[in-house]
């Protein structure tokens, strides 16, 4: 019998980058390989990367640095960099740290097999085209790993906004939605293994335009569509763009049960002049007339979004712009960074901001939305929500699971509660849980 090989993966960033590696995992597993939770028992490693944080490629090159010691030990270990910075950087991955062995981008992960037996062969392996064959088409579409009561499933890749900060555009390619049929038999597969709730993963998910049976379908379609599948209990889905919030969206959020109050609609500043040099394509005010409507189709819905601070060009006045929208928001969540510069786009090359203004704005900014988010976390006590229980918690007796708003819910509780939704009363709050009781 031959001996499995192992794969050990190390990913970074987004929920987008989580399913990718799955995949990753499952194309290589018809190599041989099997996951490890441990990079020195493995004969492959994999760094699944992000190229949204700052200095993203430096820190991957750290992380190689720190792999030659296990490649000293073990010739035959070969190193794989996937993901945006391997789109980003392509060869000059494999230039400047010769112990890689190949380098795929993020839409050419089910070449990985045929890249693998070129790297065992000794060649260097490089692939980061945008090619015409669906990945998901490759891959069979559906996943074969074990999972828990929650999933990711990737309904729509890429973005056209070209946003000025941003270089998903470069890495991530032209906006592209997968046919909903296929969607759905994804879909159908994890809730047949335990899946209770799905959150639909994309660059710009409600942009998604995909092709159903009966013509084009928007993203309400297609999340009406799988509200229909029997044990599926939840839908999520993240991230979204202002200008991409259809009707039919907006009103899915008050009409149908399965889809929780919960919405990640990024702004990232509350400066008109700021929103313009971004090529956001919308002011504060429609950003803030949007809120209200989907605050009509679902009062409770619990809001998060983006901030960027030190933006080139912003002023002190357009941060007091960014403090009044979050106060006129309310946000229950957060997500705030002060602006680096990514190479290659229109940003990177104009003024920038003092980086001591950028921390100070950003203490300010972010003291704003630590107190929104605590506050919004003590409303909930005295309230009964659903939770869906996930895993067990830190201490005996414990198990955690999210509430309804996607909030962390910690319960005495046995883990036959794991992978079952019940009513929980809400009994105390920190910043970033909430305590419970059963109510049932």
């Amino acid at each position: 019998m031959t001996t499995p090989k192992k794969l050990f993966i190390k990913t970074y960033g987004c929920q987008m980058n989580v399913y990718d590696s799955e995949r990753m995992a499952e194309a290589l597993g018809a190599s041989g390989y099997v996951t490890t939770d441990t990079p020195e028992t493995a004969d492959m490693i994999l760094l699944n990367t992000c190229h949204i944080r700052e200095k993203a490629a430096e820190k991957v090159y750290s992380e190689l640095g720190r792999l030659k010691g296990l490649k000293s030990a073990n010739p035959d270990l070969k190193i794989g960099v996937a993901g945006c910075v391997a789109q980003a950087e392509g060869a000059e991955i494999l230039r400047r740290q010769p112990l890689v062995d190949l380098v795929v981008g993020p839409q050419s992960y089910h070449r990985l097999p045929e890249m693998e037996a070129r790297a065992r062969s000794g060649e260097k392996a490089l692939d980061t085209d945008f090619p015409e064959e669906d990945k998901f088409d490759r891959l069979g579409g559906r996943p074969k790993a074990s999972r828990g009561p929650t999933a990711f499933l990737t309904v729509q890749e890429g973005c056209d906004k070209f946003c000025a900060f941003c270089v998903v555009p470069y890495t991530r390619g032209a906006e592209v939605s997968r046919p909903a049929a296929r969607i759905l038999d994804e879909a159908r597969e994890l809730v047949d293994r335990g899946v209770r709730e799905l959150t639909l993963l994309g660059q710009n998910v409600n942009a998604y335009h995909g092709a159903g049976p009966d013509g084009t379908w928007g993203l309400a379609r297609l999340i009406r569509e799988l509200a229909k599948i029997d044990g599926l209990d939840r839908l999520r889905y993240t991230t979204s763009h202002p200008n991409d919030m259809e009707d039919d969206l907006i009103a899915a959020h008050g009409d149908c049960p399965e889809l929780m109050p919960y919405l990640h609609l990024p702004v990232q500043s509350g400066s008109d002049r700021i929103l313009k040099a971004m090529n956001r394509k919308h002011t504060a005010e429609q950003y803030l007339r949007l809120i209200e409507r989907i605050r009509a189709a679902r009062p409770d819905i619990l809001l998060s979004g983006d901030f960027i601070v030190g933006f080139p060009g912003e002023t002190d006045a357009d941060f007091e712009d960014t403090l009044a929208l979050v106060r006129a928001v309310g946000y229950g969540q957060c997500y705030s960074f002060k602006y680096s510069p990514r190479p290659g786009t229109p940003a990177a090359e104009r003024d920038q901001v003092d980086e001591d203004v950028k921390s100070d704005r950003l203490a300010r900014l972010q003291a704003l939305l630590n107190a929104q988010q605590e506050e919004a976390q003590r409303a909930m006590v005295g309230r009964t929500v659903g939770v869906l229980f996930e895993k067990p918690g830190r201490m005996p007796g414990q198990v955690v699971g999210k509430s309804d708003h996607l909030q962390a819910v910690h319960v005495e509780a046995g883990t036959d509660w794991l992978g079952r939704i019940a009513p929980v009363e809400i009994i105390a709050a920190a910043p970033n849980s909430l305590a419970g009781r059963l109510a049932t």
